[in-house]
């Protein structure tokens, strides 16, 4: 089966490529590299995947290339190929995890580059999508649809009220993925991320910043007084509810979670111990968008596509300590 990446050299993109490629499929990857972490971070994502015979990568922007006729050199990346995504037969299966991330970032100014990045790239993916025979169109949605949910834990039928721009821009591709579903047909399913770690995870994210911090003797900064909750989701259960939603229904909005929340003040505590060394702690001022709690309600997943995590807290942690501590 022929399978499209958009985002696959990011921290969940590139963990889900490498498993499709070693599930035989083949691959074909598109990033743009934005400017939102350094580039040499996914560039060193595709290391791996870049030597497998069943992976192409493409650099391209989404919103601007011609995704059946694209001819990419880009003389600064050796890991650019130069040839055609032509090759993209007619059945395709597409995983669309490009996008801008971080609820923070979001405001003012910058919300330009979300509703480019999040909602006119995922309109124009869309649109391509129609004249395909797509297998099943699997789109990355987030917690952050909910906002400040005021019924925990959050349902996928809840009230979405989220309070962020990048919110809103998550919210608005789930919506045109089930307007072109409802309208064209398309086989859309979207899964609503609950706070992914593990190996890979973006620089800005907390845990890569709060094991950075101990591991330096550096101070971490909590927003808020570190009492907000959150539900945490490992790298590999997010991998594999993907694959779960090859063969699920269309149409259909899930909750991807960990299955647990727990407070940052905890998730400190648990750095400290699998560590071995104290945290210095500054607790700032809490930052508009942020949410108060997390918590995922799976129990549509479990029934629907029969998603379960399988990873404990306390495991993928440590493994995201071990990658780190390589770095």
């Amino acid at each position: 089966m022929q399978v499209l990446v958009t985002g696959v050299a990011g921290f969940i993109g590139s963990n889900l490529a490498e498993r499709l490629v070693k599930e035989g499929f083949e691959v074909i990857g598109i990033d743009c590299f934005t400017d939102y972490y350094p580039r040499m971070l996914k560039e060193k994502n595709l290391e791996w995947l870049n030597k497998q015979e069943n992976f192409t990568f493409y650099e391209a922007d989404l919103l601007t290339c011609n995704l059946d006729q694209l001819i990419k050199l880009n003389k600064h990346n050796k890991l650019s190929k130069l040839n055609k995504l032509s090759k993209l037969s007619n059945s395709i299966t597409v995983f669309h995890l490009a996008a801008q991330a971080g609820v923070r970032a979001s405001w003012g100014g910058n919300f330009e580059i979300y509703t480019r990045n999040n909602v006119r790239v995922t309109q124009r993916l869309l649109e391509w999508a129609k004249r395909k025979d797509i297998k099943k169109f699997v789109y990355a949605s987030s917690s952050s649809v909910y906002g400040d949910c005021e019924e925990l834990p959050e349902k996928e039928e809840s009230i979405l009220k989220p309070v962020s721009p990048y919110g809103v821009t998550k919210l608005a591709g789930e919506n045109l993925c089930y307007l072109y579903w409802k309208n064209f047909g398309i086989p859309t399913v979207s899964l609503r991320y609950f706070t992914v770690y593990g190996p890979r995870q973006r620089p800005d994210m907390a845990f890569h910043k709060f094991i950075k911090a101990i591991l330096n003797d550096e101070e971490i900064e909590i927003y808020g007084d570190g009492n907000q909750t959150r539900d945490f989701t490992y790298i590999d259960d997010i991998v594999e509810a993907n694959f779960l939603a090859l063969n699920g229904p269309v149409g259909e909005v899930f909750n991807i979670g960990g299955g647990k929340r727990i407070t940052v003040n905890k998730v400190v505590n648990i750095l400290e111990k699998l560590a071995n060394k104290k945290a210095k702690v500054k607790y700032i001022k809490k930052q508009k968008g942020d949410v108060k709690d997390t918590f995922a309600s799976i129990s549509k997943a479990k029934r629907t596509i029969r998603y379960t995590p399988k990873t404990k807290f306390e495991f993928g942690i440590q493994k995201e300590i071990e990658w780190l501590q390589k770095q």
